[in-house]
Formats: structure tokens, sequence, C-alpha cells
């Protein structure tokens, strides 16, 4: 039992790999390219919305729970899903590596919208799968290892692509992160196996939108679901909408890219840390301290972004304010999955969760494609350092509606601690 647990994790660790490393390759890395060959921050910011297919996928999620893809489906049908995806991101990406953005934008973008799509189709199997995978008690675990991984994604697809697109190319780089995905897919695969969902409702086209919901309503009711919902929707707005616009920050602030790289490696350092500080904090002082704690030092560590605008280049306080953005980063993500995971039911786990995954980023996709804008606004009104640094104080004041909404509720998170 603990060697099938064990094996469990490890191969959660690759499918959150799996899961990041063409998010974290379309919506930030693509980011530092962009800027790299000097296209407009409007434009890049409006790059972000390329990834609104991750916040749009409850739409797609009723095939992923209906059907399974033929003559894949003997590697049970969340895995089959999940191997098409890995397959068609694969390819895209080798496409994408020989496309130049500065001449070819439009096709560029369509690349990117295709690996964007792939990878929210294969996030709604992979979430499912995790969710059908470990009773609640030990999905903490889960979503740890699978932070892990995403996490090492975000290491390998920003860090290690920006150092390989330095000494070489950004085709170079991007036709590397092309191989690392199938090895990892492979060897994820090999160690990994599916247990078919005995409870899942198969859901026909007129009611795979509406029963997941009324499901989710009548479990909570209308008016603690709806303040729920709210409180998914503006949980993350903070470091989504900052999302698009920090690799560009770098650069215009005279970092290079094997800088950039360097710091990026801290960052994953920090996170792996903080990945496993949510777990504890989810055991050790359940959801409702988890969830504020996460939202108030979101809210705290983005300011420290404010000062790096105004300050000298300096590389070592960079590295500071990364590390402790990204335990922050860590931490909050173990427990949103946690949180997320814990309202979903086990008759609609892949349309549900992705509903509220997709819920959870939305508003942040459209208040990131502007981004870019809000940078050069607030450069006209302040100059270009106090731009940059009015923009970190805008989205750190994105954190306050959710704390004030989980406080609001405590009542209910006190509730779900004690009967966990």
């Amino acid at each position: 039992m603990i060697k099938e647990n064990i094996k469990k994790i490890i191969a959660f660790i690759g499918f959150g790999f799996a899961s990041g490393l063409p998010y974290v390759l379309i919506f930030i890395t693509l980011t530092a390219w962009l800027r790299a060959v000097e296209i407009d921050l409007s434009v890049i910011g409006f790059f972000g919305w390329i990834t609104l297919t991750y916040s749009l996928k409850f739409l797609w999620a009723p095939f992923v729970d209906r059907f399974s893809i033929p003559f894949l489906s003997i590697f049970g049908a969340r895995r089959s899903w999940i191997l098409l995806m890995q397959i068609i991101i694969f390819i895209s990406l080798i496409l994408i590596s020989k496309i130049n953005p500065s001449t070819n934008l439009l096709i560029f973008a369509l690349v990117a919208l295709v690996i964007a799509f792939a990878g929210s189709v294969q996030d709604i199997a992979i979430d499912a799968y995790r969710i059908e995978s470990a009773e609640l008690e030990d999905q903490g675990n889960l979503a740890a290892a699978y932070q892990f991984g995403y996490r090492i994604a975000i290491l390998v697809g920003s860090s290690f692509s920006l150092l390989i697109a330095d000494a070489y190319s950004w085709s170079s780089a991007y036709q590397l992160m092309a191989f690392i995905i199938a090895i990892n897919i492979i060897c994820s695969f090999l160690i990994s196996k599916e247990e078919k969902n005995q409870k899942l409702v198969k859901l026909n086209f007129k009611t795979s939108l509406f029963e997941p919901l009324g499901d989710f309503f009548e479990r909570f009711g209308i008016k603690l679901a709806s303040m729920l919902l709210l409180i998914i929707a503006t949980y993350r707005l903070t470091d989504i909408v900052m999302g698009p616009m920090a690799n560009p920050f770098y650069i215009d602030t005279g970092y290079s890219l094997s800088e950039i790289g360097y710091v990026k490696i801290v960052a994953l350092i920090a996170t792996i840390i903080g990945v496993f500080i949510g777990g504890f904090f989810i055991k050790k002082i359940g959801l409702y301290k988890s969830l504020m704690t996460g939202a108030v030092l979101v809210m705290l560590t983005n300011l420290f972004f404010s000062f790096a605008a105004v300050s000298d280049k300096n590389l070592l306080l960079l590295s500071w304010i990364v590390a402790s953005d990204s335990i922050t980063a860590g931490i909050v993500g173990t427990v949103n999955i946690t949180f997320l995971t814990s309202l979903v039911s086990t008759k609609y786990t892949g349309f549900q969760y992705a509903l509220l995954t997709s819920l959870m980023a939305f508003l942040g996709k459209i208040f990131s494609g502007f981004s870019g804008i809000f940078v050069e606004s607030f450069q006209e009104m302040l100059g270009f350092s106090y731009g940059w640094m009015g923009f970190y104080f805008f989205t750190s004041s994105l954190a306050l509606p959710a704390i004030l909404m989980i406080y609001l509720n405590r009542n209910f998170f006190i509730q779900k601690d004690a009967s966990d």
C-alpha cells in the first residue's frame, strides 16, 4: 500500500509537470521572447488572452467526462485524453519554434492558441484523474505532488529555456522543451495506472452544464455557493494579472535572459518550499487560516516588486523578492487546489473541477490582457520606474476582495475544517 502511494505521488509529479510546461511556455516564457524582439507591452498583454482557453475549459469538460479517445482508451479514459493532448502539444511546440514572431505574429499567435487549447483539455483530464485517484484526506499529498511537478515545469520552461535561448536561440529552446515533454509523459504513463470511476455520471449534452451546476448550488445553497464562486474568482487575481508582465519587467529593468534564468532557479527552490508549507498548513491550521494566510502573503510579497521597480539593478535584491513571492505562490497553489477539490462532487469530477478552475482564472485572464496597457498608462502618468511601481501597487490591491470575502464566510470554512 505504501509502495502504491509513493508510485502515485511520483506519477502525479510527472502529470503536474506535463500540465505546467505548456502553460508556462505560452503564458510566461513567450512574453520574454516577444519582448526580446521588441513587441509592444500592450500586444504582449493581449497574448494573455490566449490562455483564456484554460478559463473556458468547462465548456469542453463534458466531452472529457463522457468520452475517451479511440485506440488510446487502452490506457484509461482520462489518460487517453492526456496522451492525445501531449502529442498535439509536442507537434505544436516544434512548429512554433520555426516561426519568427517579428514577421509572422498572427501565425505565431494561432499556434500558441493550439498549444493553450490542448493544455486546457489535458488539464481537465489530469485534474479529474487526480481527484479520482485518492480520498479527500489524501488529496493534500497528491496536490503537493502535482504542484511540485508543476513548479519544476516552471523552472524548466522559464529558467532553463531562457538560458538555452540566450546561449543558442529561441527555436532551440522550444524544440528542446518539446522533447522534454515527450520523455516526461512516457515516464509518467509507465509508472501510473487508472481505475475506472464507477460513480461518474455520464452526462448528455442537454444536462452537461445544468446538472453539475444544479448539484453545486443544491449542496451549498444559493447564497453560500455564490459567495464561494466569488472567492474562487478573486483569490488568484493578483498573481494572474501580474503574470504576463513579469518577464518584460525584468528585461525592461536591465536584466539579461541568463540573469532572469538564474533568478528563476531561486524561484523554483522557494516555490517547492512553499508547496510543502501549503500542505503542512492544510493539515495543521485548516482550510480557513490557510486561505487567509495565503491571500495576505500574496498581497504583501507582490508589493515588494514595487520597491524593485524604483531601485537600481540588483540581482541579489531581485532574487530575494522573487523567492518571497515564489514561496507564497507555492503555499497558495497547494491551498487553492485543496480548497477547490473539497467543493467537487465525485459524480461530476471533470466538469465541476474544470468549472471552478475556469472561474478562478477567467476574471484574472480578462484583466491580464490589459496588463500591458496598465503598465503603459501608469508610465505615462508617473514615468518609467514609478509606472512599474504603480502597476504593482494596483495588482497587490486586487487581493483585498478575496481577503474580505473569506473573512465574512469564515464560519463555513471553520465548520468544514471541523468536519474533515
